[in-house]
């Protein structure tokens, strides 16, 4: 059986990106395990190690995505240059192996006039098959006026944008996260909590600030089982009713019009019950979050989705198939 699974991450040591840069953005040291395989070597490799782990647990395709640091913390020219050298090293990569591997591009998101072109440049030229947005730059989400012109441009190009968490920015942890333990702190707000809420924050604002209004052919994705929005949209309707009115539709309508979700960390049934309830297995997009999460887990749960052969292959491949337009065969 053909299995996609579209969140799977890599990263790029050599971005020369300023460390007190990285620092000031929020990144923290991860603790290593006492045993077992560190996430840090693991996404620095693109080769024989992740296509026998991808053996293994039967995944056919990996679409990949940066794990930051990334362009999207360097301002100016800077991170123009960065996010084209980051999406080469990614398409030579994905050369190697074009039957395993497929690409989302990162972008220098505080050059917002830039975004664009770089976007054009990566589906064009180097085949990606859409793009990743790492949470905010700056404190500014996608609806932002300044980056209407990258919406318009995955409109045109006919790609989706995957809107991922990203670090909380400084006031907001400071507010939220601060006083903890370092460690315990340090998972609060990404992992543990912060990263879903914010991500479902980042796409609620999109609707209700117009945006998917001005764009009804924009396509987004999130991950995680959908950011704890599938068990909030009833209550979403029903609060926001009175007070949506410049909207063209219910906000449970627009995400659900121009959302999917993927299933990228959460490996338990009740949330994917959920998902499926209000999204509808067409919505629905299989992910393991690697090396984040390991592939055998994500084929574990897998194994575990009671659907009929029809559903079970939207959400291996079908779905993911005929959004990114994926070559088969």
């Amino acid at each position: 059986m053909r299995v996609v699974a579209l969140e799977e991450h890599f990263s790029f040591p050599a971005h020369g990106i300023d460390p007190e840069v990285i620092s000031r953005r929020g990144y923290r040291p991860r603790r290593a395990p006492a045993s077992g395989p560190n996430v840090v070597e693991l996404l620095a490799e693109i080769g024989e190690r992740r296509l026998q782990s991808m053996d293994d647990a039967g995944i056919t395709v990996q679409v990949l995505s940066l794990a930051g640091p990334g362009p999207d913390i360097v301002p100016g020219p800077d991170g123009i240059a960065l996010a084209r050298k980051i999406n080469d090293h990614l398409a030579a990569t994905i050369a190697r192996h074009p039957d395993r591997f497929a690409g989302f591009a990162v972008l220098p998101t505080q050059s917002p006039d830039a975004c664009a072109a770089e976007l054009s440049r990566a589906v064009k030229e180097l085949g990606f098959v859409g793009v990743m947005v790492n949470g905010t730059t700056e404190g500014r989400f996608l609806d932002h006026p300044s980056y209407d012109g990258l919406l318009a441009a995955a409109v045109e190009l006919d790609v989706p944008i995957y809107i991922h968490p990203h670090l909380p920015p400084e006031p907001v942890r400071q507010a939220y996260y601060s006083g903890l333990e370092p460690g315990a702190g340090r998972v609060l707000e990404s992992a543990g909590w912060g990263w879903h809420s914010e991500t479902a924050i980042h796409l609620l604002r999109m609707v209700v600030a117009g945006t998917l209004d001005r764009h009804p052919r924009l396509r987004l994705v999130v991950g995680h089982m959908g950011e704890m929005l599938p068990v909030m949209l009833a209550r979403i309707d029903a609060v926001f009713a009175l007070d949506i009115e410049h909207l063209k539709r219910p906000i449970s309508r627009a995400i659900r019009d121009q959302v999917w979700i993927t299933t990228s960390g959460i490996f338990s049934q009740p949330p994917f019950l959920a998902a499926l309830a209000t999204f509808g297995i067409d919505r629905i997009m299989f992910s393991v979050d690697y090396p984040f999460a390991p592939d055998a887990k994500g084929r574990a749960f897998l194994d575990g989705v009671s659907l009929g052969a029809a559903d079970i292959a939207k959400l291996t491949h079908g779905n993911a198939d005929a959004l990114l337009k994926l070559k088969v065969g």
